[in-house]
């Protein structure tokens, strides 16, 4: 059982818990499937009506496509993620922070103060500790206020197994206890993500014309690139983003065939980059896919949170990643050593 498999196998729903998890700013469902996966029920709320559609096409749990406010009424649970929109604060901006009404994170927080779980998990941009550290340290000192120790680390996906150099703050607030997950001991490629994917001529493949190339030269040449910025299937993939997936730009996600033809990622292949099983499938237009995937918390990623907040909440006495039940695929440890 290779990579791809293992993934298959490891990331399917499978609820055995009775305590519900609430995912604001769903998405497609990244988060959620990491957690269905590791056997917690979900409950969904984003706006989009693809990423709806697929998160319940694929998932047990329920989302509702809804405009989110501060006066939304959610269902009573005792775990809270999200990845809260942060757009709007920017430094040239008012920097309103936690008043500025279009903001997801003043939703998420008075979620929060209304509903208390035990723990919750926020995931965002690493942005938000630098450029914007003024609003993170806001941000911080309200969830303080409510009770909770506030916790957070800047993680990077390839040292959780997903084949992808991503980094993202997660936020966790606990009553004291939790610990993060523990990084892996291997480096997944985006070779073995994609396999014989990437030597492969997919049908309605895209490839990049001449004019294209000649773009993509003069970018890397302006922006200092001394490596190309093709997939390397060596070492886990640079961040998938959805201007890289679906935007014609000279910084887009592309495969060098060994012709030398270099044709642009297929929907399935940044699945697969964004550690999505293939049995997941997305809905809406090949655009919107591509953003629902750009957009996604890495479900390995999730599943690998979602184990530790089980812990944390004693639903089940779990051993260190590396270590494995005799019944489980040996193959299975490519994703947690």
């Amino acid at each position: 059982m290779d990579y791809i498999q293992s993934l298959n196998h490891l990331l399917q729903p499978t609820i055995k818990y009775d305590i519900t998890v609430l995912d604001l700013f769903a998405g497609c469902g990244g988060l959620a499937l990491g957690f269905e996966a590791a056997g917690f029920p979900t409950i969904g709320f984003d706006k989009n009506k693809d990423c709806c559609e697929t998160y319940q096409n694929n998932l047990d749990g329920v989302c509702h496509q809804q405009e989110l406010t501060i006066d939304t009424q959610f269902p009573t649970v005792d775990v809270i993620v999200g990845g809260p929109p942060c757009q709007p604060f920017s430094v040239s901006g008012e920097q309103k922070g936690l008043k500025d009404s279009r903001d997801g994170f003043p939703i998420f927080v008075k979620a929060v103060q209304t509903l208390r779980p035990s723990i919750f998990l926020i995931e965002n941009v690493r942005g938000l500790l630098y450029r914007n550290k003024w609003y993170f340290d806001e941000i911080r000192e309200e969830l303080s206020q409510c009770g909770y120790q506030v916790d957070y680390q800047l993680i990077n996906a390839s040292q959780y197994g997903v084949p992808q150099k991503r980094q993202r703050v997660f936020i966790v607030g606990h009553r004291g206890g939790y610990s993060f997950p523990r990084k892996s001991q291997r480096l997944i490629t985006a070779g073995d993500a994609l396999q014989e994917m990437a030597r492969q001529i997919p049908e309605n493949a895209k490839f990049l014309t001449a004019s294209m190339d000649e773009y993509v030269a003069k970018y890397e040449k302006a922006s200092s690139c001394k490596v190309p910025r093709d997939l390397h299937l060596d070492k886990p993939s640079r961040t998938l983003t959805c201007r890289n997936l679906a935007g014609a730009t000279g910084d887009m996600m592309r495969v060098r065939l060994t012709d030398g033809r270099r044709r642009r990622l297929t929907v399935r292949e940044a699945a697969r980059l964004q550690s999505f099983p293939d049995w997941f499938e997305f809905s809406g237009n090949e655009i919107s896919q591509f953003n629902q995937i750009g957009n996604a918390v890495p479900p390995l990623l999730a599943y690998q949170f979602a184990r530790s907040i089980a812990k944390y909440l004693s639903l089940a006495e779990m051993p260190e990643p590396k270590i494995l039940n005799s019944k489980q695929p040996k193959q299975l440890s490519l994703l947690l050593e």
